[in-house]
């Protein structure tokens, strides 16, 4: 029997490669605004994570970093 997609093997490839690609940043925002953003991002076609990534950049970008 094949494994499917997110058989545990496959979650802990996928853990170990993101502990190895990307830091994580954990940020609070007041509540109800996670829908606000949520429903932001998806107007514009992004995710969450794309959105803040974005913001983050152009925001660098715009102040001389």
């Amino acid at each position: 029997m094949a494994e499917n997609k997110n058989s545990r093997a496959r979650i802990e490839a996928n853990n170990k490669y993101n502990a190895k690609a990307y830091d994580r940043i954990n940020i609070a925002v007041p509540k109800g605004q996670k829908d606000i953003i949520k429903a932001h991002a998806e107007r514009k076609g992004e995710s969450i994570n794309g959105f803040v990534n974005r913001a983050i950049n152009e925001t660098m970008q715009r102040d001389g970093e």
